[in-house]
């Protein structure tokens, strides 16, 4: 891959990681246009012209990313609170799908839970309940007109 795959890799990347809710970038250092919410990373990405790199926090797939070639702990101590890094040479292609479901974990991670409330589960399907889980009801079935409970 050229520096302009890379790029347009990098730009879909992190428009994917701006569609969140209240998602922004923000740029802690030169050499980085990272992806936040409120002020809290949830994809460090790195600037277009270098091969491409992006960190995310993956509290439960990172053992399992940490499997794949291309793929190890961020560096300044993250990498122990789950953080993993992808790191791309010129020629690499990278899994654009699977850096995806990497930013989508992250920002579950790292979004107040009022926002991970409003977004589908992970892989799609019919957005969350608000309210959390039903409870079973303690309360005895109701009963028809003549003493039996309705069939459903």
């Amino acid at each position: 891959m050229s520096a302009r795959s890379h790029d347009a890799a990098r730009e879909a990347l992190r428009a994917f990681g701006l569609a969140y809710p209240e998602a922004h970038t923000k740029s802690p250092w030169p050499g980085h246009l990272d992806v936040a919410v409120r002020d809290k990373t949830f994809a460090y990405v790195n600037t277009t012209g270098e091969p491409l790199s992006v960190s995310c926090k993956l509290p439960q797939s990172s053992a399992v990313a940490l499997m794949l070639p291309f793929a190890k702990p961020t560096g300044y101590g993250l990498g122990r609170a789950g953080w993993v890094t992808a790191d791309f040479a010129w020629g690499e292609k990278p899994p654009v799908a699977l850096l995806k479901q990497w930013i989508d974990e992250s920002y579950r991670a790292q979004a107040p839970r009022r926002l991970v409330a409003t977004l589908p589960p992970p892989g799609g399907g019919p957005p969350a309940r608000r309210g959390g889980p039903r409870r079973a009801s303690s309360a005895p079935p109701s009963r028809n007109a003549r003493g039996r409970t309705p069939r459903t």
